[in-house]
């Protein structure tokens, strides 16, 4: 049975585009896959614990060894390692905060990095591949080639290098200038914008839509 992990991030609630994005994304499989089950995370309402010096370095201490702070740590990677093992497919909702990614989306590829669940330490393959990892993002200004701010994204470039030990690849569908239609100083922009976020939508409809039910 199709199983799809639905994980959001924005802290903007009704307002989020990403979440928007990733409802959106959700419905389409569930269309393509109707016998599917979907288990969802809310990491911009619940996020996870960052690693500390309490509990993080249970990754680099073997099991037996373990404080009850970093049993407590290593639990956390194993729950959320065990989400993505379960899951053919991950949509993840990922804004754009300050030119980077929320901190509770570092804080959960921080728990995903872990030896011997995610990544085999002897060899240094993954144990995650195989998975579709869907990034969808979305940012309030713009950033592609010859704008002011090019390069300033520093999202789409570390994700795939913070998750590339577990074998996980994430491909990115990006809704561009999503602040023009609140931001008075971007209002010229909005015609960009609604067409950032119309072809972003079309491609999430395009997923699945080869596929039979």
């Amino acid at each position: 049975m199709p199983h799809l992990l639905h994980i959001d991030s924005s802290i903007k609630g009704n307002e989020s585009v990403s979440r928007k994005l990733t409802a959106r994304a959700v419905a389409a499989w569930r269309a393509a896959h109707p016998d599917g089950t979907v288990t969802y995370r809310d990491l911009g309402r619940n996020p996870v614990p960052h690693l500390d010096d309490n509990g993080g370095l249970a990754r680099q201490t073997p099991v037996e060894q373990h404080t009850p702070a970093q049993a407590a740590s290593w639990r956390v990677s194993e729950e959320l390692i065990a989400e993505v093992r379960a899951a053919d497919t991950i949509v993840l909702g990922l804004p754009l905060y300050n030119y980077g990614a929320p901190s509770s989306v570092k804080a959960w590829v921080d728990h995903l990095v872990a030896p011997g669940l995610s990544f085999d330490p002897s060899t240094g393959s993954g144990l995650l591949e195989g998975r579709d990892l869907i990034v969808l993002g979305s940012r309030g200004g713009g950033y592609g080639p010859e704008t002011p701010r090019h390069g300033w994204d520093h999202v789409t470039p570390w994700l795939p290098h913070g998750l590339a030990v577990t074998g996980l690849e994430p491909r990115f569908i990006t809704a561009e200038l999503t602040l023009a239609p609140v931001v008075p100083a971007m209002a010229e922009l909005i015609p960009l914008a609604e067409q950032s976020l119309a072809e972003a939508e079309r491609e999430i409809d395009g997923l699945w839509a080869s596929v039979s039910v």
